[in-house]
């Protein structure tokens, strides 16, 4: 597609050139429709150092240079795509952006600029890395317009509802299948006012790309039914939070899933058992970027079936890692501890990262035969634990303590810990993003834990 031809045709007035900060908060600079020339050939000139974990005041020069792949009519904003003909603003199209120093070179603490290396060793072995994000929300009013955690609605899980927010999420899912995202479901979530839609199962680049626009166009089409979208991990007390399972595998540049075997162990592949090893050996090396706020782990505790402990399973809800039902093309590896409220390409980077090192280190169960005795002696490989079909949470901890099932980081603080001793998460994300992003989030738990919470001074101070 000649995406100027197609501005010029399309009436497009404005260009929302995007990308994310570290910590996935969505960032864009509008520009002119006749500066799109300029932006593919030279990229866009902005202020790095006003943008979380990209530069210092020193350092501050920095290249948007859009993708032109990523080019989309924002649908919404467009009279002949627009539902009813009731557009927002004027024609814009979008670009997603990678992010270049000064030089003109990739910029080492881009967030998608890690997910791109990480993919482009994985296809020097041979695989594409594919994920499925499963994203949920919460669809709150605004109160004096600001927001509000006042639910919208009292539904619960695949509860079919006829209100404002189902409004919401239907338009929703007609603007990003116009935009191509192939959404493969929505539906209501347990909590009231939760929802969740599947925006397509797909390459990782692209697959982090749709999870960036995908909460755009949530929280846009919520503005303009007077409601907030939020993707808190756990905004309300006692109710399931949100998280964002994502669906992985890796398949073959001939189009196999390397991650199915008809003749294996659970119909899985020796690459899907080590990838699998890969990923819980490095669980709480990775947790603080999968897990990334301090609200993250009040969603990672017991009873609500979010993750509290390193196990994986076929079927069982409360594991880790799940592999879903389906084989062949369909097998994949589900994990569960990643909220939506965290920046996706580094949540995609540092899983691929932790599988492929399961695959180089040959980190599989060995084969129960004696043929294979002599040979398992010569290449150290970690016996990963059966399969954990039992309910996690009902296990005593001398029952956890006999199947080697550890847990993981039960706060920011100690996930923070964890990433940063890890040389291989040094590694797989660089100096640059690690100390940004190791610098802002330990200021995060620091304010956090000095504060004196509501709860203390209601239950506390009538009796200290």
């Amino acid at each position: 597609m000649d995406i100027i031809e197609e501005v010029e045709k399309k009436g497009i007035r404005f260009i929302q050139l995007q990308f994310m900060d570290i910590l996935g908060t969505l960032k864009a600079v509008m520009a002119p429709a006749r500066r799109l020339p300029d932006a593919l050939d030279d990229g866009i000139h902005f202020d790095g150092s006003s943008v979380v974990g990209y530069a210092t005041i020193d350092e501050s020069d920095m290249i948007l240079k859009p993708d032109p792949a990523t080019f989309q009519v924002l649908p919404w904003t467009h009279p002949d795509t627009a539902l009813n003909g009731q557009t927002v603003g004027q024609p814009t199209a979008g670009l997603i952006c990678n992010v270049n120093s000064h030089d003109g070179n990739p910029f080492e603490g881009d967030p998608r600029y890690i997910l791109r290396k990480q993919m482009e060793k994985a296809r020097e072995r041979g695989y594409i890395f594919n994920t499925g994000p499963e994203l949920e929300f919460f669809l709150f009013q605004m109160i004096d317009g600001q927001p509000s955690a006042k639910i919208g609605d009292y539904g619960g899980y695949f509860e079919l509802l006829t209100d404002k927010n189902e409004q919401v999420i239907t338009e929703l899912v007609y603007y990003l299948n116009l935009m191509g995202f192939d959404v493969e479901a929505y539906h209501h979530e347990v909590a009231p006012s939760q929802y969740e839609v599947d925006p397509g199962y797909t390459d990782a680049l692209t697959s982090a790309d749709r999870v960036l626009m995908t909460k755009y166009v949530i929280r846009t089409l919520a503005a303009r039914h007077s409601l907030y979208a939020t993707f808190m991990p756990k905004p309300l007390f006692g109710v399931c939070g949100s998280g964002m399972h994502i669906n992985q595998s890796l398949f073959s540049t001939n189009g196999t899933n390397a991650f199915h075997d008809p003749d294996g162990r659970w119909e899985l592949s020796d690459t899907a058992l080590s990838y699998l090893s890969g990923l819980l050996s490095h669980a709480r090396e990775n947790c603080a970027i999968l897990a990334s706020w301090v609200n993250s782990y009040k969603r990672l505790v017991e009873g609500y079936e979010a993750p509290v402990y390193i196990t994986w399973a076929n079927m069982n809800r409360s594991a880790l890692l799940r592999i879903p039902a389906g084989r062949g093309k369909s097998t994949r590896i589900e994990q569960r501890n990643p909220d939506p409220a965290g920046n996706p390409y580094l949540q995609f980077a540092v899983m691929l990262a932790s599988g492929m090192n399961g695959i180089e280190c040959n980190l599989r169960p060995p084969e129960p035969v004696e043929e294979e005795l002599e040979k398992e002696k010569e290449v150290p490989r970690l016996i990963i634990p059966e399969p954990v079909e039992k309910n996690i949470f009902k296990l005593t901890l001398e029952e956890r303590t006999k199947l080697g099932i550890k847990a993981l980081p039960s706060n920011l603080g100690e996930a923070v810990y964890y990433l940063e001793k890890s040389e291989f998460m040094w590694e797989t994300l660089g100096a640059t993003l690690m100390n940004h992003f190791l610098r802002v989030k330990k200021k995060e738990y620091d304010d956090y834990r000095t504060q004196v919470t509501g709860w203390e001074l209601e239950k506390l101070l009538p009796i200290l």
